[in-house]
């Protein structure tokens, strides 16, 4: 029969999502997550996918990764500490350290492993942690895990920040002090003030740990992020990476010094007790990085879309918020108007999905629209007519 106290908390609670509107429908997509995607037997205009450069479908990669998994298998057997570690995985860090600009790279198996293993792998219960409020979960669950005392500062108000570390390292009461922050933030689009950051752990000895989730591939020289793209290299302490957005794959790393990847091999946990990473996963995220090397096309192309898009739904009058990257949330605000604008987006033709909270703030509910580098300019102008003939119907614009 099962617990009659589970089977009320989960009957009272998901009853209460729904008639929040907070209730989230997972969708399957029939065959591979490209710019048009089958749901329910429709087919869509894809704007909700984080494969930025279209590379998840890329031949180049999908041969790399069928080549290792012939080599090596389909599983590398262990975890990394035993003898899970191939000489592919190697190739891997060296490539992604060489890309970074940075003496070493660590891979784990998700990006959300690297904040919950590099972040309690370093700052412990003497420490504090300067988080970003708009941080994404990860962060989040890693700072919590770490038992350091996190100090929460406004999102991108350097004044705020400048404030709460003069006030963290007067006090005394901690040995180390960490400053976290997304380099571009998944939900808004925008880009952390990164060099005003740094002047600021320099002045108070912070420690510097940026989540390059969505600016990997996206922001510097060739995709390589934010160090790059704000002259920052040699100047963060941490550098996250995910290799399932941009690079069409799955993991994540964790790139700085010999030292710091030293340590995080001997004492990050999801690193110890985790199986590697697949051969061909590897192998595929290694041929993207050589893309990315190559040339700048697929990165110039998705800026490319999306300003187009951008400027195509400011100029239907939507709110975009404040977002600097091909990252384009439409705010609506209610959560249930946000689910009904994700549905009638559906029935015309483009897979938008609604977000609400907890993974953005209260009131604050949008669609977040993602144009990649693999969608054409047919496939924008006519999402734009579908969100001009939605947004009028349901009221949201003019």
């Amino acid at each position: 029969m099962g617990s009659k106290a589970l089977e009320r908390f989960l009957t009272e609670n998901l009853n209460d999502l729904k008639s929040k509107g907070l209730y989230n429908e997972i969708n399957t997509v029939i065959g591979a997550n490209g710019p048009i995607i089958e749901v329910n037997g429709k087919r869509l205009i894809n704007l909700s996918s984080n494969n930025y450069l279209g590379l998840a479908n890329n031949e180049r990669m999908i041969e790399a990764s069928i080549k290792a998994t012939e080599k090596y298998g389909v599983g590398a057997g262990a975890v990394r500490t035993i003898n899970g570690t191939l000489d592919i995985h190697d190739q891997l860090e060296e490539t992604l350290a060489k890309f970074k600009h940075t003496e070493a790279v660590i891979t784990f198996q998700s990006g959300f492993n690297c904040n919950m293993g590099a972040i309690s792998a370093v700052m412990n219960k003497n420490d504090a942690i300067l988080s970003d409020s708009l941080n994404h979960a990860s962060i989040i669950d890693g700072c919590r895990l770490s038992g350091s005392k996190v100090i929460r500062f406004e999102h991108a108000d350097m004044d705020e920040l400048r404030k709460k570390a003069k006030e963290a390292r007067d006090s005394g009461q901690y040995e180390k002090i960490m400053v976290i922050t997304d380099g571009v933030f998944s939900m808004d689009g925008d880009i952390a003030p990164l060099p005003e950051m740094v002047k600021i752990a320099d002045e108070f000895d912070l420690i510097t740990y940026v989540d390059d989730a969505h600016a990997s591939g996206v922001l510097g020289e060739n995709g390589s992020g934010s160090a790059t793209h704000h002259n920052l290299v040699g100047k963060i302490d941490f550098q996250i990476g995910t290799l399932s957005k941009a690079i069409g794959v799955v993991g994540g790393y964790v790139a700085g010094t010999r030292d710091l990847i030293d340590w995080l091999k001997v004492r990050a946990r999801p690193f110890l007790f985790s199986t590697s990473m697949t051969p061909g996963a590897a192998a595929a995220c290694i041929e993207a990085i050589n893309i990315l090397s190559e040339s700048t096309e697929l990165v110039d192309r998705l800026w490319e879309n999306g300003r187009y898009l951008k400027k195509g739904l400011q100029e239907l009058g939507f709110d975009i918020g404040h977002s600097e990257t091909p990252i384009t949330p439409c705010i609506i605000g209610d959560a249930d108007k946000a689910q009904e604008f994700s549905r009638e987006l559906f029935n015309e033709g483009v897979y938008a999905k609604s977000i609400v909270f907890p993974t953005v703030p209260l009131g604050t509910a949008r669609v977040r629209n993602m144009p990649t580098a693999a969608h054409t300019k047919q496939m924008l102008d006519d999402s734009l007519e579908i969100y001009a003939k939605v947004g009028k119907k349901l009221g949201i614009i003019k």
